[in-house]
């Protein structure tokens, strides 16, 4: 069984796990679809309605200037609100958490699918991103309390992060497929029979996971994260949009790096913080997420530069451009599959330092991309096996940052997980968007590829960076389990 890192001196001792099953029971392995198919679900909504905005504005009324708030109404709920439910999940039970979280999901689709203006849409776009920060935080530590330390908790979330990166490929197709064969409203409502399943037959299936005394809530320190978080993902949809030098977005980051500050300051002074610095000290907690943050940034938003490279310098449709994005989601799944077996013959460190190697090197390839068709054999390959690496660190990631700490923590590490996850998503694109506008001397297709190459340059580099943090400020799994033995037997 692989031992993730974990601090092996200086830390609160960790929680003594049991031995894990060995195989997935019946009740387990329908724990492990339901819970899987809402992520999956979750993932799906991120991208779904991307391909349809220019419809929707059409249809709804939206000006050009106000059409962004579609998506980032959404993003903003959903990665400003994510830490805060993770640890409602803990004090209040997290199977709770997630049904009421899948109501307002389920109800939320049901009114955006039938708006009739651009304020109900917003609204239900408000509430979708509340449910998300609920039910995934709540699903992952379901999740993580389900399947105990050891390869079954390593497979659970090895196809979690298949599942979910793969739905963000999935919703861009099938919004566009949706868009054109039904109507953008049926984006909504798809969500409705899926949420209605898993409320049926979850309360029967997944058992309540809560501790058994409820601290009480630190609210200065949820309000003041949740602001931070708030702040700082505005002030990167406002790069996106205005720029980098923007005054929102400049003022937005600002406020959002000074609310954290408050935060570090409210959590040293109350007796039950919301996440307790101990934990954030951990450096599985801490290195783990800095590697998660580096992953879900430099994948998803790569998918940004290779869509401006098929439609605006190669010539492809909307359609054939989302549909050739399908080899990156068959690296995911691979790589998703693939990565508890990895884990469990080299540990978390390793993978993560694997996996962001061959990230790296595949994300660089890239730059041999050329002007006509003929290339597409290199944006495929490359592409495919980029996914294989990104999803061996998103794995490695969520092992780390979940693993040694007792089951009255996992809500709290999930959430920090998701929040990791969210943020890195939303941060990603303006980057990139910036970067590459930035570099795009003139016009016409020569120009846009160049501007898109200094953007994938920058990428590589990003995830670079990552494989260092996690070489240098990861400890090995097996040195630490062996000086955790020693420091245990004295």
């Amino acid at each position: 069984m692989s031992v993730t890192d974990t601090e092996a001196a200086g830390s609160a001792p960790g929680p003594a796990v049991g031995t894990a099953p060995a195989v997935l029971t019946p009740r387990l392995r329908l724990v492990l679809v339901l819970l899987l198919a809402t992520q999956f679900m979750l993932a799906v909504d991120f991208a779904i309605l991307n391909v349809a905005l220019p419809v929707i504005g059409k249809g709804l009324g939206f000006s050009m200037a106000n059409l962004q708030w579609i998506a980032t109404s959404f993003a903003l709920c959903a990665a400003g609100f994510t830490l805060l439910f993770g640890r409602v999940a803990d004090l209040f039970g997290r199977r709770r958490l997630f049904l009421c979280g899948l109501v307002v999901l389920g109800a939320a689709s049901l009114v955006g699918g039938l708006a009739r203006n651009p304020e109900m849409l917003i609204t239900a776009r408000v509430f979708q991103g509340l449910a998300t920060a609920a039910v995934t935080p709540a699903g992952l530590s379901l999740m993580t309390t389900s399947f105990p330390e050891g390869p079954l908790r390593e497979k659970a979330l090895g196809l979690n992060g298949a599942l979910m990166s793969t739905g963000f490929t999935t919703g861009a197709i099938l919004g566009g497929l949706l868009t054109d064969l039904l109507s953008w409203r049926w984006a909504f409502f798809v969500n409705v029979p899926v949420a209605l399943t898993v409320l049926l037959v979850a309360p029967r299936i997944i058992k309540e996971s809560r501790p058994d005394e409820r601290p009480k809530l630190d609210v200065p320190g949820a309000v003041s994260v949740t602001l931070a978080l708030l702040a700082i993902v505005f002030g990167l949809t406002q790069a996106g949009e205005k720029g980098w030098g923007s005054a929102g977005a400049l003022l937005s980051l600002a406020a959002g790096v000074v609310l954290l500050l408050v935060f570090y300051a409210v959590e040293r002074k109350v007796s039950a913080p919301l996440v307790p610095l101990g934990v954030l000290g951990k450096r599985s907690v801490a290195w783990g997420n800095v590697a998660g943050l580096i992953a879900f940034l430099t994948e998803t938003s790569l998918v940004f530069p290779l869509t401006l490279y098929l439609q605006n310098v190669l010539g492809f449709s909307p359609l054939a451009a989302g549909l050739s994005f399908g080899v990156l989601g068959l690296g995911t799944v691979t790589g998703g599959t693939t990565a508890p077996k990895i884990i469990g013959m080299i540990g978390s460190k390793r993978t993560l330092i694997l996996g962001g190697i061959l990230q790296t090197v595949f994300t660089a390839a890239l730059l041999g991309l050329g002007d006509d068709r003929s290339w597409m054999w290199l944006m495929l390959i490359a592409s495919f096996a980029g996914g294989v690496g990104n999803m061996l660190v998103i794995v490695g990631f969520m092992v780390t940052a979940t693993s040694g700490l007792a089951d009255h923590e996992q809500g709290l590490a999930t959430g920090l997980a998701t929040m990791t996850q969210q943020v890195g998503i939303t941060m990603g694109t303006p980057i990139m968007s910036a970067v590459a506008t930035g570099a795009m001397a003139g016009v016409g297709a020569s120009a846009i590829l160049g501007g898109l190459k200094v953007a994938i340059a920058v990428n590589a580099a990003i995830v670079l960076v990552g494989v260092l943090t996690s070489a240098l400020f990861l400890r090995d799994a097996r040195s630490t389990a062996r000086s955790t033995a020693r420091s245990t037997a004295r």
